[in-house]
């Protein structure tokens, strides 16, 4: 682990000195804390850091499904940038590891807890704190800004985004439901089959007999009319991005836009601003989703996002 970064240091001061002379004197860092010395594989975060006294706010990076935060590192600027801009960027890893479901309440505890001590040991009592995520990494990001503002937490999000997640696990488990039907006799699609069985784990059923805890636990429900979780975003600025090539997927997965996290995306943005919330934007890319390190096309990654115009955004909130 202390090989791995120190690698990622020298490759974030290549990447910091590359896009901007003004960083060159400032001393960057990435500091790893372990909650727990004997879980070296989750409960911890990465702290990337300019040795600012004081900084100018807090980000919390979410990974997405089986992602580290190593690899958050090699796939996106967004850290490198909130360098740049003064933010102390944190990258969790919650006590649930590298395959945490994320809007689980044991997920959603431990990376509640990673903050509030991030923030007693880093910020000051005005400094805000922004919020986002990759995929379910994303989905975790809007749940915790969802309950900070349900059980009026002590650290709210000024503001949260989220880059292409799944939303409604409804939706989610119909979809693979549907793509294992048609899945070719003696080859079942793996992923479907593992979310499937997922899903039905973490919310303690299929949504026929378990619709209730679907509600609850995911971060928007297109059939639930009571908008039970969203309706603690009304006043929270929120952006989710999105590249929805379906000719891409329905080419390469064989799945079509029932498979595809642009519809969870498009109902819960369009509800918010039905419901009052003008600060509810949904972002939309197209042909820069590539996944690193060797610049593989797909539409479902972290470069859909256009790190300046994100930053660009929180400084207004």
């Amino acid at each position: 682990m202390n090989k791995l970064i120190k690698k990622l240091n020298y490759l974030l001061i290549f990447y910091i000195m590359q896009s901007t002379s003004s960083c060159i004197n400032k001393k960057v860092s990435i500091y790893t804390h372990y909650k727990n010395k004997n879980e070296n594989c989750a409960n911890y975060y990465l702290l990337i850091n300019a040795n600012q006294i004081k900084c100018k706010g807090i980000l919390i990076l979410i990974p997405g499904f089986n992602e580290t935060p190593e690899n958050v590192i090699e796939q996106t600027n967004i850290p490198v940038t909130a360098f740049k801009k003064g933010l102390l960027c944190v990258i969790p890893m919650v006590k649930t590891g590298k395959k945490s479901f994320a809007v689980d309440s044991i997920s959603q505890s431990s990376l509640k807890e990673i903050i509030e001590e991030v923030f007693v040991k880093y910020a000051e009592v005005n400094t805000p704190v922004y919020i986002g995520g990759y995929s379910i990494g994303g989905s975790g990001a809007i749940k915790y800004a969802e309950l900070a503002n349900q059980l009026n937490y002590s650290i709210k999000p000024k503001a949260v985004f989220a880059i292409d997640p799944p939303l409604d696990f409804e939706r989610v488990y119909k979809s693979y439901e549907k793509t294992l039907l048609y899945s070719k006799q003696n080859k079942v699609n793996e992923e479907a089959n593992y979310m499937i069985n997922r899903i039905v784990l973490e919310m303690k059923g299929n949504p026929h007999v378990a619709k209730k805890n679907y509600y609850e636990i995911s971060p928007y429900s297109y059939t639930d009319s009571n908008k039970s979780a969203i309706k603690f975003l009304l006043k929270t600025p929120i952006r989710i991005y999105s590249e929805p090539d379906i000719n891409w997927w329905i080419k390469e997965r064989g799945y079509d836009i029932y498979n595809m996290n642009i519809i969870d995306a498009a109902a819960m943005i369009n509800e918010l601003n039905l419901l009052g919330n003008k600060n509810a934007s949904l972002i939309i890319s197209e042909n820069k989703g590539y996944r690193n390190p060797y610049h593989q096309r797909h539409p479902h990654s972290w470069s859909i996002v256009d790190a300046n115009r994100l930053f660009d955004w929180l400084k207004e909130q």
